[in-house]
């Protein structure tokens, strides 16, 4: 989907996703003490980005729907919170070398050669010491998970995102997740890829 599909999937009223965080960026994250500078890539309405400016991140939420960064500001807004949206096609931006301390890349499902590139960005966007995450469908999830994606190659494989990571970074994390999923159909379980680093 383009920036405009994405458009119009976010345009009215409600929040296409929940307001909350994603389940594994609270886990992974929430411990974590705030100490500086955050960037959300393909941040969406905000959930995560919104979330982590509660905590007392300076954060930098990106994306290249505008509709979606709108309603971002308006969440931050009704939770007293500070947030900079940043209108941007990932596959194309770069943030400043070592700007910040924390890098979040949550469901950015691209080709393979796309995301190695925004991997690739984000570790030198973070400092010595800063922290990335990276939580997403991983390709396990088509044959043996429920929802997502179905075209295979823009799912996740853990040990590709950490090959990218690992020459620049120690690896906390790196498996595939289950969660759960409750729709009209009952429930489900579905499988992500997380791998958790630490910048050198």
């Amino acid at each position: 989907m383009d920036a405009a599909a994405w458009d119009e999937r976010y345009r009215g009223g409600e929040l296409v996703w929940k307001a909350e965080p994603n389940r594994f960026v609270a886990e992974e994250l929430g411990g974590l003490k705030p100490t500086g500078r955050a960037v959300d890539l393909a941040a969406g309405e905000g959930r995560n980005a919104v979330w982590l400016a509660g905590l007392g991140w300076e954060v930098d939420a990106v994306d290249f729907s505008a509709v979606a960064l709108e309603k971002a500001a308006l969440q931050a807004t009704d939770r007293g919170v500070r947030l900079r949206t940043v209108h941007a096609d990932l596959t194309l931006w770069s943030p400043a070398e070592g700007a910040y301390d924390l890098a979040l890349i949550a469901y950015l499902q691209l080709p393979w050669e796309q995301l190695r590139q925004v991997l690739t960005r984000a570790v030198r966007g973070v400092r010595a010491g800063g922290t990335l995450l990276l939580v997403g469908h991983d390709a396990a999830n088509r044959e043996r998970g429920y929802g997502g994606p179905q075209d295979p190659r823009v799912l996740y494989s853990v040990d590709r995102i950490a090959g990218v990571w690992r020459p620049h970074c120690d690896l906390v994390r790196t498996e595939t997740v289950t969660r759960p999923v409750t729709d009209a159909d009952g429930h489900h379980t579905a499988l992500d890829a997380l791998v958790r680093a630490v910048r050198r």
